[in-house]
């Protein structure tokens, strides 16, 4: 069922501790117990399981439970062992689990959609469910008495859903790349505000609650972490991944962020730098350094006799510049960009090498991930892939 991996001992490197197989179908969601060696896995194939470690140090299924439709998404709550499954029909299912995790008793279903659930999110403090479906709703009901408590109409179907305790905001990350921020009472919403700074669909959100930092991550390979609590605006772009950013988790405890993307990669931030906001791109009818014409600008070609030239952008300045002034490439780690990006050549040459030491470290899983789960109490990651597997990785050696 499950093989245990002898971890070798490699300074600085996620290490691979068991791989979880013997699934029909994608791992839709699965999450680290705290304070247990197991895991609870929903699936495509229509399974609910719960691995436990034996003796053995093989994970076996202490339950093995099959659905009437696939299992999209789940959210636990290891107070209550309080297990929510999220329907490829719309419902969502709840389960309690036994104190020995070797029991799943159904509690209570849900029709909270007219599609799939996207993301389900139990918040024990309110005693609510939140949850959005591709019906482009966004519902929360009382936990305890199973009332819809209201909904709320996004403007795409939503891929990403985050809640502050203190404040009551949900924020809503959708197909259209827009974040939505709403405060929730206890029978109606009001709408605080939107922005948005992906060109691709958001795909995950991460809330700190502490530094009141949002992370969202997009299909367009980048992570913008959004200033909430500091009311400034602030936008930081983390430019780090070749693929669509699968998920985000955030440990406070080192002020690190781990992000995931479907091409497999891992990359581990550090956040407790000072990082800066990518300029604006300025507009120019000719190239800020040399002052040669663009290709459009006919009137400035036709007097300079001069052949127009393609505009490029320095990512450090922002200026409108041509290729001849910005043939130079690097990093600026502190911007964001870990891969080397164009910059104008008075930039390339105020870049110190103390300006491009590296904010994030890579790392590959070696399978196509479509769901993380971080869990800090033992410093693991779970990964689950297109492979039908699901990896667990110590993650003490870079993230302390």
């Amino acid at each position: 069922m499950a093989a245990e991996i002898q971890p070798q001992p490699q300074a600085r490197k996620p290490c691979l501790l068991s791989k979880i197989e013997a699934f029909q179908d994608v791992v839709s969601t699965a999450v680290i117990i705290p304070k247990e060696d197991g895991v609870i896995s929903v699936s495509e194939d229509r399974t609910i399981r719960v691995w436990l470690k034996r003796d053995s140090g093989q994970y076996w299924p202490s339950v093995y439970h099959t659905m009437s439709s696939p299992s999209s998404c789940m959210s636990f709550n290891p107070e209550t062992r309080r297990l929510s499954v999220g329907m490829d029909t719309g419902s969502i299912c709840e389960f309690i689990l036994s104190e020995d995790y070797n029991k799943m008793t159904p509690a209570r279903t849900y029709q909270a959609h007219q599609g799939r659930v996207t993301v389900v999110l139990f918040v024990l403090e309110m005693e609510w469910l939140l949850s959005t479906g591709q019906d482009k709703n966004f519902t929360w009901h009382c936990s305890e008495s199973g009332q819809q408590l209201g909904t709320y109409r996004t403007a795409a179907w939503v891929s990403g859903l985050q809640f502050d305790v203190e404040t009551r905001h949900a924020f809503v990350g959708d197909q259209s790349g827009q974040v939505t921020i709403l405060k929730l009472e206890q029978d109606s919403c009001s709408l605080v505000t939107t922005f948005k700074g992906h060109t691709g669909n958001v795909t995950a959100l991460c809330w700190d609650p502490v530094q009141r930092v949002l992370f969202s991550g997009s299909s367009d390979h980048s992570i913008i972490m959004w200033d909430i609590g500091g009311r400034k605006g602030t936008a930081i772009e983390l430019q780090g991944h070749n693929d669509k950013i699968q998920g985000l988790c955030y440990a406070s405890h080192t002020r690190q962020l781990i992000s995931c993307s479907s091409d497999g990669g891992i990359v581990i931030w550090n956040m407790d730098v000072t990082r800066q906001e990518t300029p604006e791109w300025l507009d120019s009818d000719s190239c800020q350094k040399c002052e040669q014409p663009f290709f459009w600008n006919f009137k400035q070609m036709w007097d300079s006799k001069k052949i127009g030239l393609r505009q490029h952008h320095c990512r450090k300045c922002g200026q409108a510049v041509c290729g001849k002034c910005s043939s130079k490439r690097s990093t600026i780690p502190l911007m964001g960009f870990e891969f080397e990006v164009r910059v104008c050549d008075s930039c390339h040459e105020s870049i110190t090498d103390e300006d491009r030491a590296p904010t994030a470290t890579f790392h590959d899983s070696k399978h196509s991930i479509v769901y993380m789960h971080y869990e800090p109490t033992t410093g693991n990651l779970l990964t689950s892939g297109t492979d039908k597997v699901i990896k667990l990785w110590d993650m003490t050696p870079v993230v302390s």
